[in-house]
């Protein structure tokens, strides 16, 4: 009896069903981009590396100085990357759950499910874009790295957070509007445009830069470049910040008890 026991396969915990399911979700992000391949993971990776690249050269065109610093690559890079890493987690996630619905009619596989595991794909693939634009940065001879590290970090990981909260919104309005997934790209567009990613906000009128300070995006650029040149005369808020963060998180997941599992 126990010899026959021992043969029989161990049953799978519900936690190892749970990363397995999470690691088949993951693999099949990566390669849904692009072509169907790992390739097209790669184009994303190296987006941020391009979209430098092309403003940059848009600024040296026009004969722009760099308004922070000397170094035109760097005041670029400290605006554009934890913008575009709130657009690319905010919009992605959104998009992960429409790509993966069909799959929710598997009882392994719950909608949340592939929310999380199109998070986890986007903040690695935030981090490999931060990692390759500072390689890149090293060999046109400019330096990467922050006066201040941890206050250059911090920043970015906020722009994580809100990109994360404002994705599980987008995935309960998307549950109920498709089409939100179209609109809600002239709204980053628009964001983007707007936030200070090109110019530094703080050296706009006081009139405009007191509205421009209600777009958290604006302090989190800020907040980043403070890690880079601390005498630039910004004062973000922090608390206003994090809730944003923590406040977008809560409503996303209430919406994702609420709303999105309503329509299962």
């Amino acid at each position: 009896m126990n010899a026959h026991a021992s043969s029989l396969p161990r049953r799978q915990s519900y936690l190892d069903v749970y990363l397995r399911v999470l690691s088949a979700l993951m693999l099949r992000d990566m390669r849904s981009r692009f072509g169907g391949t790992y390739w097209g993971y790669l184009v994303q990776v190296l987006w941020p590396c391009a979209h430098l690249a092309i403003i940059v050269g848009a600024m040296k065109f026009r004969g722009l100085r760099s308004p922070m610093g000397d170094d035109t690559m760097v005041f670029v890079a400290s605006g554009a990357l934890p913008a575009l890493a709130f657009q690319y987690i905010s919009r992605e996630v959104m998009k992960g759950y429409l790509v993966h619905k069909p799959l929710t009619y598997f009882p392994q596989v719950k909608r949340f499910d592939t929310v999380v595991a199109r998070v986890l794909v986007e903040i690695v693939s935030s981090f490999m874009g931060v990692m390759l634009v500072c390689g890149v940065l090293l060999c046109f001879g400019s330096d990467p790295v922050p006066a201040d590290l941890m206050m250059a970090i911090s920043g970015y990981l906020a722009a994580i957070g809100l990109g994360i909260g404002i994705g599980t919104i987008n995935v309960g309005i998307c549950s109920v509007f498709p089409g939100w997934a179209l609109g809600y790209i002239l709204v980053t567009l628009t964001v983007y445009l707007t936030s200070g990613v090109y110019f530094m906000a703080c050296y706009m009128p006081d009139e405009i830069y007191y509205y421009m300070k209600w777009n958290p995006i604006t302090q989190l650029i800020e907040w980043v470049r403070l890690g880079y040149d601390p005498t630039i005369p910004v004062q973000v808020d922090y608390l206003y910040l994090f809730g944003w963060i923590f406040g977008s998180l809560t409503v996303g997941l209430l919406m994702e008890r609420y709303v999105v599992r309503a329509q299962q």
